[in-house]
């Protein structure tokens, strides 16, 4: 562990004293940024406000390490380091505040995250990546704290694959030889979060290049360092991993006081060379931070401060503290600094106002022109009355958002319902209309990706069997796709538990390691967090990663990171990310509670803006992956854990064939029911199927194939207009997947039309099940309550020709 001491260092010495000058001019420049923010919201301009004020010396020290190609995943306090690396203005900022939803003038999340929230645009118009080598890259933030930590893991191993994979050193629009350092930030309380320290342990294993600076101001809101760490200093607890030599495996740690400019600038610099040079994970402590305005504008920190922190912390400001080493060094006077504050509080204010202007005026504008509507329309229709107070509401609103205006509009044209011609009611409606499409963009875009390579836009490339295909295994059927996949590809990369030397606990990836060699199928250890995060990070970096969760149950560890960083990757920078994952699982039924997941409710809700296939068999997920591969979507995969030594075929075209997201398949032609259901249910419904044939009732089976997007053409709607009834069935809980189903189906397929009887869901216990046969028929739909569920059905519109059973 390396304590900085800003009497020996030497970087610093050799900036200039214009740099000097312009790293102080930018950190007030921040921080005056942070103190008008704090007005704006106060002043009802902004819902919220959380600030980098405090920081800013360690964040200017990082960008002077931080390179072209190099990236960031960090948290909400790292506005100064995203001004000085230059992917951020001040009057970006002040549009992020005011939540501007406009991509142009808030180039980060166009208006749709909180202030703080930062990222660089890495695709083009047209969502292809950019040249990502030749820019300063942030990935783009989130909320949750440690959240980025995972992620972080990912931006770094892929520099390990490009330095160390020769295939890949031709792609030099991603990667200069692996040279790319990942800079991490966080706060010193989320360093309590588990996903911190596993992804710190992935780090010291992978030994990728991964710099983490922790940002250390004693505090995690109210809750001060004695509540939070052990021994109250990270680096005292992870001085475990700190390497003794080097070449041995570890990290290097360094810690440094946030108000020492020198020490600061000299330690950034020594970290991130030996990070860049030998691909050695690195932790930054930056003790002694201050906070001046507390966690954010939802509370004083004078609530929970002493007054003598209170006075420590206005002492050790860190700007306070740059501007005395500048005066004692001679390297600026009193007024030259006077005149870098008084010039920073102009910019800011300067920024803020064209910030302002240019988010408030159009808004302005819209509702200008609104009141004209509803004017024209009081005048023509007689309604003044009516319509007065509406309008004097939205004329006199000094501050109104596009809602306001919205809101008036409807509620006019709904007090105006009767009458039959006006042209001033017609084009208030054209308006509701362009407005309601022009807020659409704004606010519900992006969710799935818009570009040509979206999944469903990928050609289906149907199956093609030779006549004497042997019957094989199911397993071997997925082993021949990702052989095809991996030979094709060099980006494709495979990582999970077992997955390398045993080819996976199913052996779908059996002696591919062997063939390919460990940076292309391997082994990790058991932290479902990082598999994910590992994954994320090499996808954003033009990678394409199939990352594996052993079992579906065990999803639960990594359904926080894929709902709040992959999930809504794209939909938070409006296009302007995106991190193509495949998450490889398994569930269904096997044996217990812990190995018969099927918790498609809890996916459902947290996911999209993924897709989520879920195949009855190994081929038709061989198909799902070679579509998945061609577009640049991210997907869960859930595979059939009892389909693995099942017999079928393998395709003749088995690396190219595609099966398309969103198309049911009806699997058995039926006229009396519609039998709706996934995965490994569809066996056990076509058996039901057929006893069910044997007392004259006639069944149409359909595989929805994927829940996300469910049924694009309305495969199903088809279906029950043809029978009249529906049973929709899965082993999820009471109300969980089926209930979706029923609602996609009937609400909005509008499928209730065609009805005669009242449609029914078939799922498992809301428990799960016990381990054992006896445990899974009882607990878990079979073939029998299929039976039993369609019978009653038909009994009930016919009970002479289907008297009861019991």
């Amino acid at each position: 562990m390396s304590t900085a001491d800003s009497a020996v260092v030497t970087a610093a010495a050799t900036l200039s004293k214009e740099e000097l000058l312009r790293d102080y001019r930018l950190g007030w420049e921040s921080r005056q940024a942070s103190l008008t923010g704090r007005k704006e919201v106060f002043m009802g301009k902004a819902k919220f406000g959380i600030f980098g004020d405090g920081k800013e010396l360690p964040q200017l020290a990082m960008a002077r390490a931080f390179r072209p190609g190099d990236w960031r995943a960090g948290y909400y306090r790292d506005q100064t380091f995203m001004l000085a690396i230059g992917e951020l203005s001040l009057q970006q900022y002040f549009a992020q505040l005011y939540a501007h939803a406009d991509v142009e003038a808030e180039p980060s999340t166009a208006g749709r995250a909180m202030n703080g929230h930062f990222g660089t645009r890495i695709l083009d118009e047209d969502g292809q990546f950019r040249n990502l080598a030749d820019l300063k890259n942030s990935s783009a933030d989130i909320s949750p704290t440690g959240g980025q930590m995972p992620r972080l893991v990912g931006l770094a191993y892929a520099s390990k694959l490009f330095r160390q994979n020769p295939e890949l050193q031709q792609l030099t629009q991603f990667s200069r030889n692996g040279d790319e350092v990942a800079f991490g930030t966080i706060g010193n309380a989320s360093t309590s979060e588990g996903m911190f320290f596993e992804a710190i342990n992935a780090a010291g294993v992978l030994q990728i290049p991964m710099l983490v600076s922790v940002w250390d101001d004693h505090y995690g809101i109210s809750v001060p360092a004695e509540y939070q760490t052990t021994k109250q200093s990270i680096s005292e607890i992870l001085a475990g991993f700190q390497r003794n030599a080097p070449g041995e495996q570890g990290f290097e740690i360094f810690v440094v006081k946030g108000w020492d400019y020198a020490a600061l600038v000299d330690t950034y610099q020594r970290a991130a060379e030996v990070c860049r040079r030998e691909h050695v994970p690195v932790l930054i402590h930056v003790t002694e931070v201050t906070q001046p305005q507390g966690h954010s504008t939802s509370g004083s920190h004078e609530r929970y401060k002493t007054k003598d922190r209170l006075s420590w912390e206005q002492e050790h400001d860190c700007l306070r503290q740059l501007r005395l080493w500048l005066l004692q060094e001679g390297h600026a006077t009193e007024v030259e600094l006077d005149l870098i504050e008084s010039e920073a509080r102009e910019t800011v204010r300067q920024a803020r106002a064209a910030a302002w202007e240019a988010f408030f005026n159009p808004i302005k504008q819209e509702r200008d022109e609104v009141v004209q509507l509803l004017n024209a329309l009081a005048g023509e229709t007689g309604r003044e009355n009516e319509l007065h107070e509406l309008i004097h509401q939205l004329e006199h609103n000094p501050t109104p958002v596009r809602a306001d205006s919205v809101r008036a509009v409807r509620r006019a044209l709904r007090l105006v319902r009767d009458v039959k011609r006006s042209g001033a009611r017609a084009e208030l409606r054209r308006w509701h209309e362009q407005a309601l499409a022009d807020n659409a963009d704004r606010y519900n875009s992006h969710l799935h990706s818009q570009s040509e390579e979206s999944a469903l836009q990928i050609e289906e490339i149907k199956a093609q069997f030779a006549a004497d295909a042997a019957q094989v295994d199911g397993r071997e059927v997925l082993q021949a796709c990702f052989d095809a996949m991996l030979q094709r590809d060099p980006r494709v990369f495979a990582i999970g538990e077992d997955v390398g030397r045993i080819g996976d606990v199913n052996q779908a990836f059996a002696g591919l390691q062997d063939k390919y060699g460990e940076l292309r199928v391997t082994d990790t250890g058991i932290r479902e967090c990082t598999i994910i995060g590992q994954g994320i990070g090499a996808a954003l970096r033009g990678l394409r990663p199939i990352t594996e969760i052993q079992y579906l149950d065990y999803l639960l560890y990594a359904i926080q990171i894929l709902s709040d960083d992959l999930a809504c990757l794209q939909y938070r920078t409006k296009g302007g990310q995106k991190a193509p994952l495949i998450v490889r699982t398994r569930g269904h039924r096997l044996e217990g509670i812990w190995h018969s997941g099927s918790p498609i409710q809890m996916i459902l809700g947290a996911i999209r803006g993924m897709h989520l296939c879920v195949p009855r068999d190994m081929t038709q997920a061989a198909g799902m992956y070679n579509l998945l591969l061609k577009s640049d979507e991210p997907a869960i995969v859930i595979e059939c854990l009892n389909g693995y030594r099942l017999k079928e075929r393998i395709p003749q075209n088995i690396g190219e064939f595609t099966v398309p997201l969103g198309v049911p398949e009806v699997l058995r032609e039926g006229s009396d029911l519609t039998i709706v259901t996934y995965g490994s249910m569809c066996r056990i419904v076509l058996d039901a199927a057929k006893q069910l044939e044997q007392v004259g009732i006639s069944v149409e089976v359909v595989d929805v194939q994927t829940l996300l997007p469910f049924d694009r053409e309305g495969v199903i709607l088809e279906s029950i207009q043809k029978t009249s009834r529906v049973l929709f069935a899965d082993e999820d809980v009471p109300g969980g997947a089926t209930a979706y189903m029923l609602q996609q189906v009937v609400d909005e397929q509008g499928g209730y039309r065609y009805l005669d009887s009242q449609p029914r869901c078939l799922a498992a216990q809301a428990h799960r099940p016990p381990y054992g046969s006896d445990g899974d028929y009882f607990s878990k739909p079979n073939a029998e309550d299929v039976f039993d569920v369609v019978y009653e059905m038909l009994q009930e519109a016919d009970p002479q020709r289907f008297p009861s059973i019991y």
